[in-house]
């Protein structure tokens, strides 16, 4: 791989351009990418069966950036140009790293279907983080909108755990703050480079750390391989890790981070039925009517202005 000249990076960016992603396909894309990342925590719970916290969290980065790394030596893409390294180092830190880990810990305490409500204020975080690096500037029925879905899910997730916040929803609060930014920036990315390769330039960035981590946490936690914790390790690293931000990206890029942002108000409720048909969890009273007040909150953002 040899560095990006200025002429090579109009013509990848060209190749590569967002712009001509219709929004349609765009919301069809960050969709998918959304379904992808609602399967994460079940499939975090099950690689939890047979893998200590951090073998999981470093085995999964390691995973991902084996498969990223392969495609982009494979296709030959030349090195991002050196302005682009402090945001993958954001998207790295956030999405590689932050948020897998801090969401890992609290599933040691919490159950998958408490987590993915408290992630569901994701959608707002990454909106105001948005407007505040980008100086995006949604309409008021867009944030009043947001504002409501949050309301929604911040209601769900009080009701559910009677009111008191544990340690488990200090990881989780912690883990949207870096998420969000990492969403930001590689929102901002996928727009001068195709989405696939801002996650996968972040997850190669990040192996310095994980393949030590990988090996150190090995050694260190005892790994009992069983169908559920395999296929658990398989899908956080190939499909929540890798191809599902592949299209989110891309997503963002096409329809913009706030609009695309809020498809992720539904994100919590399909974690809820994966928890019932994957770990045989409660399915709460509550998530049917939580369910059509955030998907019309989603319908009033995508029509709104943003």
């Amino acid at each position: 791989m040899r560095a990006q000249s200025s002429a090579t990076s109009t013509a990848a960016i060209a190749a590569g351009d967002p712009a001509k992603v219709s929004a349609a396909a765009g919301t069809l894309q960050a969709a998918l990418g959304v379904v992808a990342f609602s399967l994460t925590f079940p499939a975090t719970a099950w690689g939890l069966e047979g893998f200590g916290t951090w073998s999981l969290v470093a085995v999964r980065s390691v995973l991902a950036a084996a498969i990223a790394g392969s495609c982009l030596l494979g296709l030959r893409v030349p090195l991002p140009h050196r302005r682009h390294w402090a945001g993958l180092a954001v998207v790295g830190t956030g999405v590689v790293l932050g948020f897998p880990l801090l969401t890992t810990l609290a599933l040691r305490t919490s159950t998958t279907a408490h987590a993915a409500v408290v992630v569901g204020l994701l959608p707002l975080t990454t909106a105001l983080l948005s407007a505040l690096r980008m100086g995006t500037r949604p309409s008021r029925t867009f944030w009043v909108a947001a504002l409501v879905g949050a309301a929604a899910v911040v209601a769900f997730t009080v009701q559910q755990s009677g009111g008191a916040l544990t340690a488990a929803d200090a990881y989780l609060f912690a883990a949207l703050l870096v998420c969000a930014a990492g969403y930001t920036e590689g929102g901002r990315l996928a727009r001068v480079m195709p989405g696939w390769q801002v996650i996968g330039w972040a997850l190669v960035l990040c192996l310095p750390l994980t393949v030590p981590a990988t090996a150190v946490a090995l050694s260190l936690e005892p790994v009992q391989l069983t169908a559920h914790s395999v296929t658990g390790l398989l899908w956080v690293a190939v499909g929540s890790q890798f191809l599902g931000l592949v299209v989110w990206y891309r997503g963002m890029a096409a329809i913009g981070i706030p609009k695309a942002s809020q498809l992720q108000l539904a994100q919590p409720l399909l974690t809820l039925v994966w928890s019932v048909l994957l770990l045989g969890e409660h399915l709460p009273v509550a998530a049917p009517v939580t369910a059509v007040a955030v998907l019309v909150c989603i319908a009033v953002t995508q029509r709104a202005r943003g």
